[in-house]
């Protein structure tokens, strides 16, 4: 162990809060890893801390004026690089999950790898668990929207206080939506 560093995002589709990307390189073997997708808020919440104890780790946050300012692809490239640059020397290799490299010639990418190699389901679980405490804990700031509940995803009552409010700090505004008669949905700017 010690030689792959699994690389996971969380918050790439949302309409709030920031993009989260983790690496992770595991120092002991912990059980019942799996995409956290898959797993319970409660299974996630418990493997954060055992991750977190066992392993070698990275998470960077991009924010949503970051994501406005340089788009969603650049920020991915961006935190991956800080992943590699923070980490490379206690691993031989970096594995992505997902079907792109991000035009970075040392990263590898693996399509469902969040579900099959071990230390991209870890960064999958702190990725997410670290971007939904975020979430939680902005809630209270943002009231009307309820960030606790959907963590910034676009769902019905999140797209309702939208028209009723506004968009607050924590919203892209930059990620247009259908429901508001806004054209374009996304902005990728590539860097790559």
């Amino acid at each position: 162990m010690g030689n792959l560093c699994g690389i996971d995002e969380a918050g790439r589709g949302p309409i709030a809060g920031p993009l989260v990307v983790a690496g992770v390189i595991l120092l002991n073997e912990i059980n019942e890893l799996n995409d956290s997708k898959k797993l319970t808020e409660k299974k996630r919440e418990e493997l954060f801390p055992k991750i977190i104890e066992n392993s070698k780790y990275h998470i960077v946050f991009k924010s949503a004026i970051e994501i406005d300012t340089k788009g969603i692809s650049a920020c991915l490239k961006e935190s991956i690089q800080e992943i590699m640059k923070n980490l490379k020397q206690s691993c031989d290799e970096f594995l992505m999950d997902g079907n792109t490299s991000f035009g970075i010639d040392t990263l590898q990418h693996l399509i469902k790898a969040d579900a099959t190699i071990k230390e991209v389901s870890a960064a999958s679980i702190l990725a997410k668990v670290s971007r939904d405490r975020y979430m939680k804990n902005i809630s209270p700031e943002h009231k009307k929207y309820d960030f606790h509940k959907h963590k910034g995803y676009g769902t019905k009552s999140h797209i309702d206080a939208i028209k009723r409010f506004g968009r607050s700090s924590e919203h892209r505004k930059s990620f247009k939506l259908k429901a508001l008669g806004e054209e374009k949905v996304g902005v990728q700017k590539n860097l790559f």
